[in-house]
């Protein structure tokens, strides 16, 4: 028979084990969950789209012996920007409807510094404009006029982005146009990349001319710290392509970076972004978003609305292009 100092004594063994347990519940939550594998992964660099395949390769020459992160994305996206025959980003873009190339870019570091540009002209790497930015000014973006007078007194070179292949698809789409974007599930509008470098340490990098024939004047997620890009050095890194005021609306690269933050592997936590822009939108005609990620440890991750998004994977290891899952099939 149970006496009262019995039934006392067994009731502060119960308390204190909920106490113990509720204690023990917060101070595992107080901390980041990041899984950590038997070996970490890196250096390592990824990137949006096929295009990625070269830029991670020249990024990949600084990892590789030892370099910064910071200095590899710089390095690896200007290669895209600096493509003519590519048609989304840099020299040679798709111009807004006024026949302007127009272009977007940021950059990010392990100590969450970063410098952006917007409706930036006339300047063939708006990447390396974003990194002046960052290092040599209080400030995050600078934008149209004022970008351009900034790079010019840091002695960047201006040149006509718009090429004759530019420019005759542009007088091509005026012809049958009703002055709206051109948006497609398969929209190679960016490239976006993300590095682990030996050190451990991560950074990225957004460039892009932005939607074909946009309003002038219109930029989208890809300079936005938190939408088309986010680096925490704890945690890990992500980045986004496709439609900009989609990925804009839910903060898009900071979400994926968070659910890492609290558990999620990094194909776990792009689905889980990819869900909610579906959820927080009534039509899903032509709208297409792609996130990619990298955590800490070297794991990474792509995710989509529609098939056909793709990301470029450079290590010691492996250099692969691979297919990101994905929500539906193309409309």
């Amino acid at each position: 028979m149970k006496t009262r100092r019995n039934f006392i004594k067994i009731s502060a063994l119960g308390s204190a084990a909920l106490v113990t347990s509720s204690c023990m519940s917060s101070e595992k939550d107080n901390k980041t969950p990041v899984k950590h594998p038997k070996k970490i992964l890196k250096p390592i660099v990824i990137s949006t789209w096929r295009h990625g395949i070269q830029a991670n390769a020249d990024a990949w020459e600084i990892l590789n012996r030892g370099g910064k992160a910071i200095d590899a994305v710089e390095k690896g996206v200007m290669v895209v920007e600096s493509d003519p025959s590519n048609q989304s980003v840099g020299f040679g873009g798709l111009p807004d409807r006024d026949g302007f190339v127009t272009l977007d870019a940021c950059i990010m570091d392990e100590n969450n510094s970063c410098g952006a540009v917007a409706f930036l002209q006339n300047i063939e790497n708006p990447i390396a404009v974003a990194r002046k930015v960052m290092d040599e000014t209080p400030h995050v973006l600078l934008v149209g006029e004022g970008a351009l007078q900034f790079a010019k007194e840091k002695g960047f070179k201006t040149i006509n982005l718009l090429t004759k292949k530019s420019k005759k698809a542009w007088e091509e789409w005026k012809m049958k146009s009703k002055y709206t974007p051109v948006i497609n599930s398969e929209n190679h509008d960016t490239i976006g990349m993300l590095a682990l470098d030996s050190n451990g340490n991560l950074s990225g990098a957004c460039t892009t001319s932005g939607m074909a024939y946009k309003l002038h004047g219109r930029v989208g997620d890809s300079p936005i710290i938190g939408a088309g890009l986010f680096v925490d050095n704890e945690v890990g890194a992500a980045c986004a392509t496709g439609v900009g005021e989609a990925v804009m609306r839910i903060a898009g690269s900071a979400i994926v970076v968070e659910l890492m933050r609290n558990g999620m592997s990094p194909n776990e936590a792009c689905k889980t972004a990819v869900e909610r822009i579906i959820k927080k939108h009534k039509s899903l005609k032509n709208l297409q978003v792609g996130f990619l990620a990298l955590n800490k440890n070297g794991e990474v991750g792509g995710y989509s609305i529609y098939a056909g998004f793709n990301y470029a994977v450079q290590s010691e290891t492996q250099t692969t292009l691979l297919d990101a899952k994905y929500n539906r099939e193309r409309d």
